[in-house]
């Protein structure tokens, strides 16, 4: 089944709104009339407004890197579904690696996040992957099984089309190591048995699944070649207009 790619540009805490207006006007051009693939930008919050206005009207998508679970609150320092849609974000980031690890976010946490973006209309990217560790343990399977198995728990469905997965071994985020292309594929043929598991086989053959681990310009066409990768999410690459529109034109 053919699944349109989806290449996804995270910046994490990079740029300012003019640094971050600048990157749209120069990345624009470059990808104008690039329709084989969708490409999402998730600024830092504060870049949502600025940047969704410069690619306003654009073939590139904007997102936000978190979202909290509740409609509004006491919840300081935290971004509203509400307040993403209010500037016109369209897809959220959820359960990242650097939030599992620095903002103890849970599976738990993760499953909150996930119901809340899919029953207000943003497009949830759910973020899993192992750590060095887990990995040289051999535990990798059981991770990503774990992990979506308690993103999706009461989730049907009817309601997951919307649904992207992010594998990203947490081992090859910003270390220059990269699963090779097998890897990769492995742990995205793991990922996708659970969630025919769990939601069915035609869920789970229609529902993309990105890698994101130490995506650059040289091992683009390798991984993004690959029939179960279904698009990357890149950090630092995704910096430079210039980088990240060879990893999308890959």
């Amino acid at each position: 089944m053919s699944r349109k790619k989806l290449i996804a540009a995270n910046w994490k805490m990079y740029k300012t709104p003019a640094e971050g207006k600048a990157f749209v006007e120069a990345f624009l051009p470059l990808v104008a009339g690039h329709t084989r693939d969708e490409i999402a930008l998730f600024p830092s919050p504060v870049l949502l407004p600025t940047v969704i206005e410069a690619a306003k009207g654009s073939n590139v998508a904007i997102g936000a890197q978190n979202i909290h679970f509740a409609p509004e609150g006491a919840f300081t320092g935290e971004t509203s579904i509400a307040q993403l849609k209010a500037v016109g974000g369209t897809h959220t980031l959820i359960g990242h690696s650097e939030r599992r690890q620095y903002f103890a976010e849970t599976d738990e946490i993760v499953n909150k996040k996930l119901k809340a973006a899919l029953e207000n209309g943003i497009v949830p990217v759910v973020c899993i992957g192992e750590v060095l560790a887990e990995r040289e343990a051999g535990k990798t399977a059981d991770v990503l099984k774990t992990q979506v198995a308690g993103a999706f728990a009461g989730i049907t469905a009817a309601q997951a089309a919307p649904i992207v997965i992010a594998y990203e071994p947490v081992w090859a985020i910003g270390t220059g190591k990269t699963a090779t292309p097998e890897m990769a594929v492995e742990a995205h043929k793991t990922i996708r048995a659970e969630v025919a598991a769990l939601l069915g086989a035609d869920v789970a053959a229609k529902m993309r699944i990105l890698y994101g681990g130490s995506v650059k310009p040289d091992n683009a066409t390798a991984l993004l070649g690959q029939e179960e990768i279904d698009g990357a999410l890149v950090g630092g690459a995704s910096l430079k207009p210039d980088s990240f529109e060879k990893i999308a034109k890959y």
